[in-house]
C-alpha cells in the first residue's frame, strides 16, 4: 500500500488575479498531521478545495494513494478523503443522528441500507464528540459549536484515510478546540491515515501539526516539518508583521509585537 496518501506535483492555482501557488510540490504520508497557515486572502480554502477535487487547478497533478484524482469515482474518493468545510450549507432538516449516520454513505452496499455496525459507528462518534443526548435534535436548532462537533462526528463516521479540514476549530470555545483537535489528531495521525487542516491560530497549528504549509498568497510557499518552519523569521515573513515565540506550560505560543 502506498504510504503517500496525497501527492501534489507542480500544482499551479489562481483565483481571479491572485496567484495562490505557482509550482506546489507536496507529499503527505500516513501518520502525518499538516497545518496550512497564511494571511487572509492567501487562498488557503481554495487550495484545500482543489486538493479535495472540488475546484480546478490551472495545471499540475494530484494523486491519492498513488492514483490520479480524476481516476476515482465520487464514491471511491469519499472512501479515501473526507472534507470538513468552513461553512456548512443548511441543507434539509433532519436529526443530529441522521446527519452523522449519513457519513456512512460511501460504505453502504448496493441496496443502501445501514447495518448495525453503521449505527454503532455513528453512535460512537456522537459520544466521542460530546453530543450524546442530542441525537433526536433537529440540526437547525443546534448552536454553532454543537453543529461544528456534529460535522466532526460525521467526518469520523465516514472513516476516510485522509481528512481535509477547513478551520475545524470554528465556533468552538477554547476548551472544545483542544478536545476536538486532540480527537482528530489521535484518529488521523496514525498508521493508514493523515490529516491536513487550515488553521488561523498559529499556536494550535504548532501544537497539533508535525508539518506545515506556509502559504504566502503570491505564489510563494514553504513546506516541511513544523519544527523547522515554525520560526519567528518564517512567521514574520508569512504575516508581514514581527512575530516572536514564547513557551508556556510546554506549549509554543505566538506573540505579535
Amino acid at each position: 500500500m502506498n504510504r503517500n496518501l496525497l501527492q501534489v506535483d507542480g500544482l499551479a492555482l489562481s483565483i481571479g488575479n491572485t496567484r495562490i501557488t505557482k509550482h506546489l510540490d507536496l507529499c503527505i504520508e500516513e501518520g502525518s498531521c499538516w497545518g496550512i497557515l497564511g494571511p487572509n486572502g492567501a487562498g488557503k480554502t481554495t487550495l484545500l478545495h482543489t486538493l479535495a477535487g472540488l475546484y480546478p487547478a490551472d495545471s499540475g497533478h494530484i494523486r491519492y494513494a498513488g492514483r490520479k484524482l480524476d481516476a476515482y469515482s465520487p464514491k471511491e474518493l469519499a472512501g479515501v478523503r473526507g472534507v470538513l468545510f468552513q461553512t456548512e450549507p443548511s441543507g434539509f432538516p433532519g436529526t443530529l443522528f441522521e446527519t452523522v449516520l449519513a457519513g456512512r454513505h460511501p460504505h453502504l452496499g448496493i441496496l443502501g441500507w445501514e447495518t448495525p455496525e453503521d449505527l454503532q459507528q455513528a453512535a460512537r462518534m456522537i459520544r466521542l464528540t460530546g453530543l450524546e443526548g442530542l441525537e433526536s435534535r433537529n440540526t437547525q436548532t443546534l448552536s454553532g459549536g454543537e453543529r461544528q462537533r456534529m460535522e466532526i462526528a460525521t467526518l469520523l463516521t465516514q472513516q476516510p484515510r485522509l481528512a481535509l479540514l477547513d478551520e475545524p476549530s470554528n465556533h468552538l470555545d477554547p476548551g472544545q478546540q483542544i478536545v476536538m483537535l486532540q480527537l482528530l489528531q489521535k484518529h488521523f495521525a496514525s498508521t493508514g491515515h493523515a490529516l491536513l487542516m487550515v488553521l488561523h491560530d498559529c499556536s494550535l497549528a504548532i501544537r497539533f501539526c508535525d508539518h506545515l504549509l506556509l502559504l504566502k498568497g503570491d505564489g510563494q510557499y514553504l513546506a516541511g516539518s513544523a519544527q523547522k518552519l515554525a520560526t519567528p523569521e518564517n512567521l514574520s515573513w508569512l504575516y508581514q508583521h514581527p512575530v516572536s515565540l514564547q513557551q508556556a506550560d510546554g506549549n509554543t505560543c505566538l506573540h505579535f509585537q
